[in-house]
């Protein structure tokens, strides 16, 4: 059985190696690290710390993504031109099929809660059956949920 909580200090955990996708490399030699802290049961969430050193890079985001910075800072420059600097405490959110420009000037630390998304047509499913169980009186993680999310979660 999994542990029901999970606790970690984001600044200080130690990180392993996590190379950056060279042909996504556009200048300075980033170098990113990273650690997962956490996954859910049905694999389809995890909780990572991710840092990297200054350089310029983009990024493709397969999986929804919400990070905090802990520290440093990051430009983030979207496919329309707009630029945004973020930096300690900063939230964002980058859906899947996403992609935008990293400049990093100081070595910057993320913590990132990323989810596999589900097809709107299953997650509407999902939440018409969720709705039906509430009705009846029955909890959404129970028996009769579990098997229609491994299906969604591709278990």
């Amino acid at each position: 059985m999994p542990s029901s909580f999970v606790s970690a200090a984001a600044a200080a955990t130690e990180l392993g190696p996590a190379p950056i996708t060279p042909g996504w490399i556009l200048s300075g030699t980033p170098e990113a690290r990273n650690k997962m802290l956490a996954i859910s049961a049905d694999r389809t969430a995890f909780v990572m710390v991710w840092e990297c050193s200054p350089g310029l890079f983009n990024w493709h985001y397969e999986d929804d993504e919400t990070l905090v910075i802990i520290s440093g800072e990051v430009f983030i420059t979207e496919k329309n031109g707009q630029e945004r600097r973020m930096g300690p405490g900063d939230i964002g959110f980058f859906p899947a099929g996403s992609s935008c420009t990293w400049r990093i000037t100081d070595q910057v630390r993320k913590v990132a809660v990323v989810c596999v998304p589900v097809p709107s047509l299953l997650a509407l499913g999902l939440r018409a059956w969720i709705r039906l169980l509430r009705i009846a009186g029955i909890k959404a993680c129970s028996p009769l949920t579990m098997p229609l999310l491994y299906i969604l979660a591709g278990a």
